[in-house]
């Protein structure tokens, strides 16, 4: 049984449908760049007679347990899947993931260096990326200015909690700072891993023993606790990207640090109340500038062993193309494409033009050094994750654990000891000691 899915109210239906040659099922993430990519689906479907697009749209840890059990069971329910920068290299060094190889025209070499790299596997690429991310601060300039306050492009977090305080305004629903407090190893985890970068920790030692219970960790966590508990809204622990957004653009955040691809959503005046006010600067630091980052890519991959590989690999060519850029451009202008993911892009004057977040994102992308993402050595690669296959159970535990701390049902101490624990476990387990 293949599935499918209509949209209704913001929501997805999935509803079962029959398996039929030159239909390609797609499972995609419900953020605001892949819901115009199926907009625009007609486009390709017109181009190419007799391909059928049916979109599966969920939200992003849903998209995550699903895709990962489909593909490790051979559920065989997609044609196309929407993954990321962990499971690309994972999976494809399994054998799980077509490789991809594209037309000349296509311009492979154009994808920036840390995307393609990050979505491949002995040389290899395994993922396209459709968009791809770091994270930086973005920020209400005009909270800060009335302040009496300025946010330096390095700022340190110390900073950032003074500039916080100083844009709260409880009484008036503006809250200083949010941030993702929702579980999950790609969502209040992978923010906490860049703030926990930051102030020096690290996910595991040269021995691949857990460090959850260093005085780093429990310093970062509790910073975090303090300043959402002082100067976040109310409910932060169910807040991932897409309620933080619907927030920022009503303009109850003076701060925000998340994906650098939200930068084009909260400065687009269709979108937000306050996009002529937002500013961009670097994520902060604590003790070191290293990991305090992440590094990303939603992309898109054929799982092995689909009946459809080569329209798979079409659709996938056409929706990460130069051209899929240019499509979107001319439709709803260059500061609504999808960025991060081609050196051309920000070359183009009509872009930066129209993107006062260009500069800013881009450097945030480069910035980011998956092999080099802590203080202290680590055996492991990746900013906000470590790339093994046991992190994901890990990631989850350790997500349940830092929204509890954050609501206050456990104290930051018995968050680490539990984390540290599951960690421990999910390790001794795989064998790496």
């Amino acid at each position: 049984m293949r599935l499918t899915a209509k949209i209704a109210a913001g929501l997805a239906i999935v509803l079962p449908l029959s398996a039929s040659a030159g239909e390609l099922t797609i499972a995609t993430v419900n953020n605001g760049h892949m819901i115009e990519m199926q907009k625009l689906t007609g486009h390709f479907e017109k181009a190419n007679p007799g391909i059928a697009v049916k979109w599966v749209t969920l939200e992003e840890g849903i998209l995550r347990q699903r895709v990962t059990t489909d593909i490790s069971t051979k559920g065989g329910q997609f044609d196309i899947m929407t993954i990321g920068m962990y499971e690309a290299p994972i999976w494809g060094a399994r054998g799980w993931l077509e490789p991809l190889d594209f037309a000349a025209q296509y311009d492979v070499d154009d994808i920036l260096p840390a995307m393609r790299g990050g979505l491949s596997h002995d040389g290899k690429l395994y993922a396209a990326p459709f968009y791809g991310e770091s994270s930086m601060i973005m920020y209400r300039k005009d909270l800060l200015d009335a302040a009496g306050m300025q946010m330096p492009d390095n700022p340190t977090w110390g900073h950032v909690a003074d500039a916080a305080a100083a844009m709260t305004d409880k009484e008036q629903g503006v809250y200083g700072i949010c941030l993702r407090g929702k579980p999950g190893w790609g969502d209040n985890v992978a923010f906490l891993t860049t703030m926990a970068n930051s102030f020096g920790a690290r996910w595991f030692d040269e021995k691949w023993r857990p460090q959850l219970d260093s005085a780093a960790w429990h310093h970062a966590v509790s910073f975090y606790v303090d300043l959402m508990s002082r100067y976040g809204p109310p409910g932060s622990s169910g807040n991932s990207f897409n309620e933080i957004l619907a927030l920022m653009n009503e303009g109850k955040c003076g701060m925000w640090i998340d994906a650098t691809i939200a930068a084009s959503f909260v400065t687009d005046p269709k979108q937000s109340k306050v996009a002529g006010m937002i500013a961009f600067a670097q994520s902060p630091v604590a003790v070191t500038s290293r990991g305090a980052n992440w590094l990303w890519a939603w992309a898109l991959a054929v799982p092995a062993g689909t009946q459809q590989s080569a329209d798979a690999k079409k659709f996938i060519e056409w929706a990460t193309s130069k051209s899929y850029i240019e499509l979107v451009a001319s439709v709803n202008g260059w500061a609504a494409v999808p960025t991060g993911t081609r050196s051309s892009t920000y070359a183009n004057a009509n872009f930066t033009a129209a993107a006062k977040f260009a500069e800013a994102e881009l450097k945030a992308i480069l910035s980011a050094d998956p092999s080099n993402s802590t203080q202290d050595p680590t055996p492991y690669t990746g900013v906000q994750f470590a790339a093994i296959p046991e992190f994901q159970a890990i990631g989850i535990a350790v997500g349940q654990q830092m929204s509890a701390a954050l609501t206050g049902k456990v104290t930051v101490a018995q968050a680490l000891a539990n984390s540290q624990t599951a960690a421990d476990r999910e390790m001794r387990k795989a064998g790496y000691y």
